[in-house]
């Protein structure tokens, strides 16, 4: 789910910018994907990465990687798009469904590698810190997902009990 919090972040953070100064998000957003892609192709080309570990650490890793680039390209194609068709929103909740396919099995096959990080430290340390992050923008969507049921089940709720 990570990868679908960040399509998701970037894509409200765009909606606060004029039309016309989106390109200087573009430009952070680039900032942003090389930051959050270097420690992922940084541990990749570690030769300790390569060691033996019993779960396939190193291939969820590359499947992430997979997940990154596809992210970017979709928060690209959000922010630039106004207003978004449905097509690209099918894509986008699409995406959120095998991005939190992809955070399920990270966090299975870390939680049962402990012994991977004797011999591939960094890769389970960063296969440990996404899943962690994984858990969190999961409970983000499902607090949201609950607030909107709840806010489309009783729309004055608030101005009713509040004014």
């Amino acid at each position: 789910m990570f990868h679908h919090f960040l399509v998701h972040a970037a894509f409200q953070s765009s909606r606060w910018l004029p039309r016309d100064q989106r390109l200087k998000f573009q430009i952070v957003l680039f900032i942003f994907v090389v930051l959050l892609m270097t420690p992922q192709l940084y541990i990749l080309t570690r030769p300790k990465s390569s060691r033996y570990c019993e779960k396939p650490l190193l291939n969820n890793l590359i499947a992430l990687i997979v997940f990154s680039v596809m992210a970017t390209g979709l928060a690209v194609t959000l922010t630039l798009t106004d207003p978004v068709p449905k097509s690209i929103r099918a894509a986008y909740h699409t995406f959120g469904v095998l991005s939190f396919t992809q955070g399920l099995c990270t966090i299975i096959l870390t939680f049962s590698a402990p012994q991977c990080e004797n011999t591939t430290p960094e890769l389970y340390l960063f296969s440990l810190v996404f899943s962690w992050a994984c858990i969190i923008s999961t409970v983000f969507f499902v607090i949201r997902g609950c607030l909107m049921i709840f806010h489309r089940t009783y729309p004055n709720w608030f101005r009713e009990t509040c004014l």
